[in-house]
């Protein structure tokens, strides 16, 4: 916990550096924050991982260490960093931070600090990288200096960036696991991922990410491939990837955000996710997805998704309506609005993507507008008359309102299952858990340990729990107009109290005569209305 509240701080301190310099709340801020704070976490993984490589040096501190490697001679340093695993970044003795710490009082010491982070980045290009959809590599790092208008600031701004990444060590951070990491990220980023990108329009909270990775996979797997289509920062993925294995799984992503995009490389790096950093495509998935296998689209063992709902894809909507997208969206394309284009369901699109892309074994979890479990017309019901008809549905969940802190919009997690005929499907309304709480001024809905453990197992184990979930087949939900809704299938309960014959017949006498009154009161009031009615004269 004292490792958390450290690793915040010094989040909080890069922060109130870019808010002194006039930075707080602008488009770079993001960019320069999540820029330090990686470049610091490689330059502390790299001497962690230099000791850890060589025995002699086991016993030094980072400083300690820092001093005997800027000792040696070049050959010997270099050979250094060639022994490290690929895991680790490669970053040469004048970019350490110590050394650009010593160097703070130079001029121009802003350019010192730019060139270290374009030189490391140009340096671990071929594996700390992501990439466009045309095969554009994406680097680590940027100068950040230009984000300083006034000159004379500019060393200044460095200076105060350095300081303050200079006072922390994540020297005891890598023994942690995923869920220190989970936090810490989650924490680095809850002020950026608002509109964070076309395909990233809602942050998925971790706790609505933990319970679709134990419910997708509960047991684990290996070697499989995992893939997000609108990946955002890669909230889905990583907790998917860590409960089945990080070392057994692969992950591929596409999203259309830069700045998605540059979040997710970093969430990937902080879990130890390298091996994948090729895998993160940035473009369009609905019009270009890029994962292919040979002329065709990859297939996936998992696929999971928080496709954004509604969004303006008027300018491609003919081109996926076309010939060449036909047999991926067989359920049909929204049609243009004269009004609100805005308004379109993309989430439509995603979700035939994500059918047509999962492998004849595959897995699936997509969060949908709750609307979608029962539209009783158009895409919406096509597209669940093709997901019961190939039973491939395992269940739904519907989750509390305003689980996802940026939208009121209630939200379900529908489950794919490919492996298998499912003729048993659970329907969950977890609509009644939680607790509230207000988080940046919205009403948000928070699940509680017990909560996901409820949802989870009762989940897994097809408990038919009262007016939380029930077990129906794919024959109940085409009778009930092939609705996902599980409130739609709890039994309607009467209370009633037994009464013998005598006390039925005692309260039919009072019915009557409560009927009497009634009447002979309507009577009366008949009568003085037609009385007052005859009085009234007319001109």
């Amino acid at each position: 916990m004292q490792l958390i509240t450290q690793t915040q701080k010094m989040i909080d301190s890069i922060k109130n550096v870019c808010a002194l310099y006039g930075l707080g709340n602008a488009g770079s801020e993001y960019k320069i924050i999540t820029e330090l704070f990686l470049y610091k976490f490689l330059n502390d993984k790299f001497l962690y991982e230099v000791r850890k490589e060589n025995p002699s040096f086991s016993s030094l501190s980072f400083s300690e260490l820092e001093e005997k490697l800027k000792a040696m001679s070049e050959k010997e340093f270099e050979d250094i960093k060639e022994d490290l695993c690929v895991d680790s970044a490669r970053i040469d003795r004048k970019n350490l931070i110590s050394t650009l710490y010593n160097q703070q009082n130079a001029e121009n010491f802003h350019l010192k600090l730019d060139q270290a982070l374009t030189e490391t980045a140009d340096e671990n290009i071929d594996i700390f990288s992501g990439q466009t959809g045309k095969g554009t590599k994406i680097k680590l790092f940027d100068p950040i200096s230009p984000y300083i208008i006034d000159t004379e600031k500019k060393p200044l701004f460095a200076k105060a960036l350095i300081e303050k990444i200079s006072s922390f060590s994540f020297e005891s951070a890598f023994g942690e696991k995923y869920d220190f990491f989970s936090t810490i990220f989650e924490y680095l980023i809850k002020d950026y991922n608002k509109d964070s990108g076309k395909y990233a329009e809602y942050y998925t909270p971790h706790t609505i990410a933990t319970i679709i990775a134990r419910i997708l996979a509960p047991n684990g797997d290996k070697n499989v491939k995992i893939y997000d289509p609108s990946a955002g920062t890669g909230t889905l993925l990583l907790a998917l990837a860590h409960q089945i294995g990080e070392d057994k799984c692969t992950i591929y992503s596409q999203d259309i955000s830069q700045k998605s995009n540059e979040l997710l490389r970093l969430n990937l790096v902080l879990n130890n996710l390298i091996g994948s950093l090729p895998n993160v495509i940035c473009d369009d998935t609905l019009t270009d997805p890029f994962h292919k296998d040979k002329d065709e689209l990859a297939k996936f063992d998992y696929i999971v998704s928080n496709p954004p709902f509604n969004m303006d894809f008027s300018k491609n909507r003919d081109t996926l309506a076309g010939e060449a997208h036909r047999k991926r969206f067989f359920a049909g394309v929204p049609n243009i609005p004269d009004k609100k284009k805005e308004g379109m369901a993309i989430y439509l699109m995603f979700i035939q993507h994500i059918l047509y892309s999962l492998s004849s074994k595959g897995k699936g979890a997509i969060v949908v507008p709750t609307g979608f479990l029962t539209a009783g017309s158009g895409i919406p019901l096509k597209i669940r008359k093709h997901i019961i008809s190939h039973k491939m549905l395992r269940g739904v969940v519907s989750m509390p309102s305003n689980v996802f802190a940026t939208t009121g919009t209630n939200v379900s997690v529908i489950f794919l299952d490919k492996s298998q005929e499912n003729d048993e499907i659970l329907l969950m309304d977890a609509s009644k858990l939680g607790i509230t709480s207000k988080e940046g001024g919205n009403q948000r809905t928070i699940l509680q340990s017990e909560d996901i453990e409820k949802i989870v197992s009762t989940f897994n184990s097809k408990e038919k729990i009262e007016d939380f979930s029930i077990v129906v087949s794919p024959q109940d939900i085409e009778s009930k107009g092939y609705s996902f809704s599980a409130g739609q299938y709890f039994e309607i309960k009467i209370d009633y109290t037994p009464i013998t014959p005598q006390e039925f017949e005692a309260k039919l006498k009072d019915f009557a005569e409560e009927l009497d009154l009634l009447f002979q009161e309507n009577s009366i009031l008949g009568k003085e209305i037609q009385k007052c009615l005859r009085s009234i004269k007319y001109e």
